[in-house]
């Protein structure tokens, strides 16, 4: 689409902002203003202007639509139908986004996004895998951004039930950052959707990060913040929720664990408190299907999912000796119906 093309054209220029973006289309046809860059000379910096005038920009754009392409990537722009509706009401939506997978416009009414620390604890990543299962078993997307922690563990929750999540980038699409979650990636297109607002061989820079976690914020209904310190980025994706008038939501932790520094203090400060995938639907409005029933097998009576058990707790549960419990958790664990966590300690799948 045309459109899209001098969206595209004006997101690679540099020093321009999608802020500037958005202004410049407030004045006219982007296209009029592309074609006369010196007529926006309060928006538009001289690199940009220049870049516009000698036809660089233009051949820029052509060969970064040339590469997705290559690649299976599509760019969507902002006004395209396939472009997430809850994103384009924002306040800076990303003039254009990089995709891979499937975008579903209005899923941003039933989508949650859950972020939190990349060294999170044993316990915060079962319980976010399990709440994430709960709620994307109801049909509820869930959004993070593919890092270490949390956010893997969000989007594994999902995945393990066939639910939809979207893993938001803060690099270009040809570059997911960390490098061992691009099994991870690929998997989320087939249930899902990859995006980002970066254009193909960028690096995962931190200072990337403000810019996607104002896109996890924007894409749907609230957000949810795991394990968080005190200066933890997950904090910056709850205050651009707040700005765009979404929920704010908090699992809470111990008061003496720096890891729940962040997530206490938003408690303190009025987000609403996750104890289970109930609060999260109460907060948006949403109901819940019944859980499903639990299995008969005792080991699997004596397993939580959303914290993990040692091998002690598990025995004095269902009062088996420990060899026969290994027995039945390494089965267990061939049948997926187990993890093992590091530290050997156990969660039902």
């Amino acid at each position: 689409m045309e459109a899209t093309f001098d969206r595209l054209t004006l997101a690679l220029l540099p020093g321009v902002s999608s802020r500037v973006g958005r202004d410049l289309l407030a004045r006219g046809p982007l296209r009029a203003a592309l074609d006369h860059p010196d007529d926006h000379g309060d928006l538009l910096p001289v690199s940009a202007r220049e870049e516009l005038r000698s036809g660089r920009a233009r051949l820029r754009a052509e060969d970064e639509d040339r590469r997705a392409t290559a690649r299976g990537i599509r760019i969507v722009g902002a006004d395209e139908p396939e472009y997430p509706l809850w994103l384009r009401r924002t306040y800076d939506p990303p003039l254009v986004l990089w995709a891979r997978g499937v975008l579903v416009t209005g899923e941003g009414e039933r989508a949650v996004a859950i972020v939190g620390s990349r060294a999170a604890s044993a316990h915060g990543l079962a319980f976010v895998r399990a709440l994430a299962q709960d709620l994307a078993r109801a049909g509820i997307t869930i959004v993070s951004g593919l890092a270490r922690g949390i956010d893997t563990a969000a989007h594994q929750g999902a995945l393990d039930v066939r639910g939809r999540t979207i893993a938001v980038l803060g690099s270009g699409l040809d570059r997911p950052y960390p490098d061992e979650n691009r099994g991870l990636a690929r998997a989320i297109v087939q249930e899902g959707a990859v995006v980002s607002e970066f254009p193909l061989g960028t690096p995962a820079w931190r200072s990337n990060s403000p810019r996607r976690n104002r896109v996890i914020a924007g894409w749907g209904r609230a957000v949810v913040i795991a394990e968080a310190s005190e200066k933890s980025g997950a904090l910056h994706t709850a205050r651009s929720a707040l700005e765009e008038g979404r929920e704010v939501m908090a699992v809470p932790g111990h008061p003496s664990d720096p890891r729940a520094a962040g997530t206490n203090a938003l408690l303190r400060d009025g987000a609403a408190l996750v104890r289970h995938a109930a609060d999260v639907a109460d907060e948006i409005g949403l109901e819940l299907p019944p859980p499903p029933v639990a299995p008969g097998d005792d080991v699997l009576s004596a397993l939580r999912r959303d914290s993990p058990s040692s091998l002690e707790e598990i025995a004095s549960r269902c009062r088996r000796t420990v060899p026969e419990l290994l027995a039945r958790l390494t089965e267990l664990e061939l049948e997926a119906q187990v993890r093992r966590l590091p530290g050997s300690l156990f969660v039902r799948s």
